[in-house]
């Protein structure tokens, strides 16, 4: 087995340590994240910021917008998604398709949305469903919605984060996700950004298109990113080589986990004492999250996803999930949310844009 020496375990333990000794909550750990990788983003030509393609049209009444649901070109989706959203997200292996939502009458985006495979391994999902699924042919009938972030204060003003979550369980996003990857999609699953720091999530109160499931699981640390991961992964495979297969499912999440383990195989005392620490302050950190199903008004889901059948009972509701049908149940609750904020002089005007130098509010 691959092992540290105990001064190289000292150098690495250091390197963690160092990483999470400012993070006391997730919201220091999403900020600092974000303020670096904000730092990459190439300074655009004057009158051409990517800011002006998002919705700042703050005076527009809900019942006087429609939406579209288009794809968009990757390298700006991603450059676009960083800017508003209040973690950094990572491309993921598997399936994948990115949506921006746009309201017509301004050709604004409103928000982003990308899905892909589902996580490999998820506690509330295996009890909802009666246990372990058969992966690959859960994987041909279930998607995720690893981020659906509106445009600030869209989102604030309008409920836009609903308006986003009810598009992903539409009929209309179902088949495009069965014409590109040939699938029998039939259920939708997403988790709340927070757990516990945040008594509400934006998929509350969405039945019967969204409904919480359980939370997940929380015993891990939060992903090390950026230049200090690259510096723990050399500096560990310059000692002992390769450790993790290039190729390997969730390398990243394995890479940090062997290197905890060989760490702590190696120190002892305070040294050891102090790394484990660190990594319970790191696991803290993390939350159990909510977690979100919807069946696109397919009544026997569960069966179809369990792979006990391919042919799709529709639902007594299942023409409500078409996209005309979620934009009009949206429009009445943004709808009253927009008039109480107006009539309280509440309602946000300046576009939320994340620079090197910004103080948004990240739990909100």
């Amino acid at each position: 087995m691959l092992i540290l020496n105990k001064q190289d375990s000292i150098h690495a333990a250091t390197k963690l340590i160092k990483y999470f000794k400012d993070f006391k909550r997730i919201d220091d750990y999403f900020r600092a994240r974000k303020i670096e990788r904000v730092k990459n983003i190439p300074a655009p030509l004057p009158g051409f910021g990517l800011e002006d393609d998002m919705f700042q049209a703050y005076d527009m009444h809900p019942e006087d917008m429609n939406f579209e649901i288009v794809q968009m070109q990757t390298q700006t989706f991603d450059t676009m998604l960083e800017m508003i959203a209040s973690f950094s997200p990572d491309n993921a292996p598997g399936k994948e398709m990115k949506l921006i939502v746009k309201e017509t009458n301004t050709n604004t985006i409103v928000g982003f949305i990308k899905l892909g495979s589902p996580l490999i391994n998820s506690k509330p999902r295996n009890d909802y469903l009666g246990g372990v699924p058969d992966l690959p042919i859960f994987n041909k009938r279930a998607i995720m919605g690893f981020n659906i972030v509106p445009v600030q204060p869209f989102g604030y003003n309008y409920l836009g984060g609903k308006l986003l979550a009810a598009l992903c369980c539409s009929h209309e996003v179902r088949e495009k996700l069965n014409k590109k990857y040939g699938m029998n999609l039939c259920m939708f699953e997403t988790t709340s950004l927070y757990g516990s720091s945040k008594a509400a999530s934006q998929y509350d109160g969405m039945k019967p298109m969204l409904r919480n499931r359980g939370l997940t699981d929380s015993d891990f640390i939060p992903m090390i990113h950026g230049k200090p991961f690259k510096d723990l992964l050399n500096y560990v495979e310059d000692k002992i080589g390769v450790f993790i297969k290039p190729d390997a499912s969730s390398r990243k999440l394995k890479i940090i986990n062997a290197i905890i383990g060989m760490i702590k195989k190696t120190l002892d005392g305070d040294d050891l004492d102090k790394f484990k620490t660190t990594i319970t302050n790191a696991k803290k950190l993390t939350e159990r999250k909510r977690y979100y199903v919807s069946n696109y008004g397919i009544e026997n889901y569960i069966d179809i996803v369990n792979g006990k059948t391919n042919e799709i009972v529709k639902a007594p509701n299942f023409d409500r999930y078409y996209s005309a049908e979620l934009i009009e149940w949206w429009r009445k609750n943004a709808t009253k949310r927009y008039n109480k904020l107006k009539e309280q002089d509440r309602l946000r005007n300046d576009l939320e844009v994340w620079t090197p130098d910004s103080n948004i509010d990240i739990i909100r």
